[in-house]
């Protein structure tokens, strides 16, 4: 009996343990390739830091029928001294996706966030925003885009 015991043990350890791995695993990018010089112990040049520069960080797409997908491109620019990478851009809503180089961006090169909006079942006013993560300085910086979804 004890070792039918043990052997169930076994059984829901290694289920437990391979469950945990359930091979949805999404696109990352290695933490060796994001160096962000700043850190609370040292004092360093913010010259030599990548710093995101977008020309515009809201968009209003007016008038959008329900049922429409709308995208935007949000340029930025690295005007910082090192590479800049993003590693992530988050939307507020399902409604939303983004798209973004997932290319380390060279300083004085320029690079894109592409927004996507679908407006179905989403009728009125509507303002959602991405949030973008990077190893630049600040590190978050949220875009906004706005709408105003109505029946045909």
């Amino acid at each position: 009996m004890k070792l039918k015991y043990q052997i169930i043990s076994v059984f829901v350890f290694l289920m437990l343990f391979t469950a945990c791995n359930n091979g949805s695993q999404k696109e990352t990018i290695s933490t060796d390739v994001i160096n962000n010089p700043s850190s609370a112990s040292s004092k360093n040049n913010k010259k030599e830091q990548p710093k995101i520069e977008f020309s515009t960080k809201e968009h209003d797409f007016g008038k959008v029928i329900n049922g429409e997908i709308v995208r935007y491109n949000f340029k930025f620019t690295n005007t910082g001294g090192s590479d800049l990478v993003i590693t992530s851009v988050n939307a507020d809503c399902g409604c939303t996706v983004a798209e973004y180089s997932r290319k380390p961006v060279k300083p004085g090169e320029k690079g894109y966030i592409n927004i996507q909006f679908d407006s179905n079942n989403r009728t009125g006013f509507n303002h959602k925003t991405a949030t973008v993560l990077s190893n630049a300085v600040p590190n978050k910086v949220q875009l906004h885009i706005k709408a105003k979804v109505y029946q045909p």
